[in-house]
């Protein structure tokens, strides 16, 4: 039987994960990854992350599985989910933070005259229960007055344009909405790398993926069926 990792080194929703794993893809083994015995062991990897991005790197460092990650990286499946997608690059504007750098870009923050300007610097991503999809106000920037500017984080469902084909995106159809809750984006180097845009206030990269990794600024396993439809995608994925 197949054996999916979810690593846990102090900073994720890895039991909602786990729970989105076990649902869409009941024949696999899932479990919550502690050590780097725990991540050598895996068949697939599931990188989740919320949070302040500085926080992240230091609770990932403190663990002691930042080189098991790495290694995993560059062999197994992963997926890196929310601060998980942003870890992946070199660096975050969130209190100038190095990254892992497997994907040169760094990770910037929602700013500019559509969006309002921050009393202070909001995490990366937070942890929020979401509003059904068809519920969700979808707030766009229409204009140049504070009345018109947009809050971040940016928290809500926002469609997701596939910007190529993937494995991952197999049964999800085009513009499907996804849940996001986050301040800053992925911004790649390369714009090979990204598999996802959206559109809050500006267009951004919310996906991008290469050889056997597959990583997404929203959260999957708060997006109900489509969500769990990518981690299904992704429990069988043979890169």
């Amino acid at each position: 039987m197949a054996h999916i990792a979810i690593v846990d080194y102090g900073m994720g929703n890895f039991h909602s994960v786990a729970r989105a794993l076990q649902a869409a893809a009941p024949e696999q083994t899932i479990r919550i990854a502690r050590s780097a015995g725990d991540i050598q062991s895996a068949d697939r990897i599931v990188f989740p992350g919320q949070g302040a991005m500085p926080d992240c790197m230091h609770t990932l460092d403190a663990s002691g599985l930042r080189e098991a990650v790495l290694q995993a990286a560059r062999s197994k499946p992963l997926m890196g989910v929310c601060v998980g997608e942003q870890m992946l690059f070199e660096g975050s504007d969130e209190g100038d933070t190095p990254g892992l750098g497997l994907f040169q870009g760094r990770v910037r923050r929602f700013q500019g005259p559509a969006f309002e300007r921050p009393v202070a610097d909001g995490p990366s991503c937070l942890s929020a229960a979401p509003t059904p999809p068809d519920t969700a106000a979808q707030p766009m920037a229409t204009g140049p007055g504070p009345a018109m500017r947009l809050k971040v984080p940016h928290m809500g469902w926002n469609a997701v344009t596939q910007t190529r084909a993937h494995p991952l995106w197999h049964g999800i159809a085009q513009d499907t909405p996804f849940y996001f809750v986050h301040s800053y984006y992925a911004d790649p180097a390369d714009p090979a790398l990204i598999i996802a845009t959206s559109r809050y206030g500006q267009p951004f990269c919310c996906g991008v993926a290469a050889d056997n990794i597959f990583a997404v600024q929203f959260h999957p396993e708060k997006s109900a069926a489509p969500g769990l439809r990518m981690y299904r995608n992704f429990a069988r994925w043979h890169p």
